[in-house]
């Protein structure tokens, strides 16, 4: 469980409490002005009884399928990631019109990725003007000017370094699939990874209505989220949104879930059999892949959804975001000096990086190929795809993406057929069991209403979804989300302009007195001394681990 105090009082007051109940103290999360704890149950609501503390339990905001991997060692460096997929070697030249190859590689120029995830910190690799652009920042983080935008988290920061790092330093250099790709960075996700299905599936239609705004071309979308919804793909709206910025030519690669082979379910919106569903491969600690096994924690899914492809998962090393949960959480997820000498880079495994290397893969195929429907893309993807050698049929899916094969594939005239997603089902049922909390009360946002507390209308949302109305202006659902128009840089960025959130409630609970204080970003490292904020609790971001250790 997770202990937050409003004071340094509490928190010796709290950690006491854990000790004599015959609890432990883990580790101290000094940006959230907390610690993780075990404890007995039945003792819990002792500690919650003390003036200025509040509790998070394990069950509301643990990833799924996390235990199996919590033996997890060794280190998968990016660049033989890339370079064992072909993103080094891929050429420009465009097979279709038979002119011989050029000599010069793909990088991804002039390709937008959208990534809906917790915020991208302006870290080396990740701060070259115009890399990254700041689209609305709908999380609840989004109150506060001083962490805006930025990744309180750390996992939007490893996914943007895998995607499109691009740092040119010798020796700790990282570069990533694309690197000259652009990021479009929607932050919804908060420091503990709190974020609610609303506000995702609000995030993709903001993609959809603005993929084609200047200097942007988004072309794929990723999104390493996934929820264990207890609807089908035909009725889940987050499977609806997805297939919503399918059908409008952009690239919805998306992870399959870390429930691993007894899950017979890909996570939602991965079910969706339209998109890409992508699950992680295990390079085994080597370079070659004819060693290469499907990452035991990939779901594995069923004989009518299960991954499309595969890419390397497994202790995935990208960039850092000092001083974010996860880097205060586990601090041995940093690379070895000897290898990392600035300490710059962070490792972690799950579909999510997985589906980070796709979408740079796509990006690719894209700047050569710009033409391309997300079908044609996904079926070039998987018809060159290379099969792992005794891979389970289900798991391995079409096999590990290589992109040289599929560069110099023809373009195939392949369109998916199906019955297209209503969205018709309920948000509840989209959410399966990942919520958020009001760490405050303890109150679960749930039922049929967004984060502002307004009713879901299916039949009303589908169809201004489909209609790329949704969104009018900064508003979502009948609620101000964000601003209206692009506004002022941030960190010398283009950002989209902010709104502030009026009064709202939900199960009787308001939290419009949210207390924010300065988390300040230094240009290496959160300040998080001051932090004061209350945080939302629950997370469903498919990363397997970091470090070999569950995210508590």
């Amino acid at each position: 469980m997770v202990v937050r105090a409003d004071t340094v009082t509490a928190i010796s007051a709290a950690k006491q409490a854990v000790l004599r109940s015959g609890g432990t103290v883990k580790s101290d999360l000094d940006l959230i002005q907390g610690f993780s704890a075990a404890m007995p149950s039945a003792a819990v609501d002792d500690l919650t009884a003390i003036a200025g503390v509040r509790v998070t339990r394990d069950a509301a905001v643990r990833m799924k399928g996390m235990d199996s991997w919590a033996n997890q060692v060794g280190i998968t460096m990016l660049a033989p990631v890339i370079k064992a997929a072909g993103g080094d070697k891929a050429d420009k030249d465009n097979p279709d019109d038979g002119v011989t190859a050029t000599g010069s590689v793909l990088t991804g120029a002039g390709i937008g990725v959208a990534l809906i995830d917790s915020g991208v910190a302006p870290v080396k690799g990740l701060n070259n003007v115009g890399q990254i652009i700041y689209g609305p920042d709908l999380s609840f983080e989004s109150q506060s000017a001083n962490m805006r935008n930025l990744d309180t988290y750390g996992h939007g920061t490893h996914m943007a370094g895998i995607i499109a790092g691009n740092d040119p330093t010798s020796g700790s250099g990282l570069h990533g699939m694309a690197p000259e790709a652009k990021i479009i960075s929607l932050k919804v996700a908060t420091a503990d990874g709190a974020t609610d299905v609303s506000q995702v599936i609000a995030a993709i239609d903001w993609v959809v209505a603005h993929r084609n705004d200047p200097g942007l071309n988004i072309r794929v979308l990723n999104l390493s989220f996934g929820t264990d919804s207890v609807q089908s793909a035909a009725l889940d709206p987050l499977s609806f949104a997805v297939e919503q910025a399918w059908t409008k030519g952009i690239v919805a690669v998306v992870a399959a879930g870390n429930d691993g082979f007894t899950a017979a379910n890909l996570t939602m919106p991965a079910a969706n059999p339209k998109v890409i569903a992508v699950g992680a491969a295990d390079s085994m600690g080597t370079d070659a892949r004819n060693d290469d096994t499907v990452a035991t924690f990939t779901n594995r899914g069923n004989a009518g959804r299960h991954p499309d492809v595969l890419a390397a998962g497994r202790s995935i090393v990208s960039l850092r975001a000092p001083g974010s949960y996860i880097d205060r959480t586990y601090p041995s997820a940093r690379i070895a000096t000897t290898l990392d000498p600035e300490q710059r880079l962070f490792r972690g495994s799950g579909t999510s990086q997985a589906t980070a290397v796709v979408s740079g893969a796509v990006a690719l195929l894209l700047q050569q190929r710009p033409n391309l429907t997300p079908d044609q893309v996904k079926a070039l993807l998987m018809s060159t795809a290379v099969q792992i050698k005794n891979g389970d049929p289900y798991a391995a899916g079409a096999g590990q993406i290589d992109i040289v094969k599929a560069a110099k594939t023809k373009t195939p005239t392949t369109q998916q057929t199906g019955t297209p997603a209503t969205g018709l089902g309920t948000l509840e049922a989209s959410r399966g069991s990942a919520h958020v909390y009001d760490s405050a009360t303890g109150a679960a946002l749930a039922g049929e209403t967004d984060i502002f507390g307004k009713a879901w209308v299916p039949a009303t949302w589908t169809a201004q979804s489909k209609a790329q109305r949704s969104w009018t202006g900064g508003s979502w659902n009948g609620s101000a989300w964000t601003g209206t128009a692009w506004g002022a840089a941030v960190v010398g960025q283009q950002s989209w302009a902010p709104v502030t959130w009026s009064g709202r409630s939900w199960s009787g609970s308001t939290w419009t007195g949210r207390s924010w204080s300065s988390a300040v970003w230094n240009g290496r490292s959160w300040s998080s001394e001051t932090w004061l904020g209350r945080s939302w609790s629950g997370r469903s971001w498919s990363s397997a681990g970091w470090t070999g250790e569950p995210w508590q």
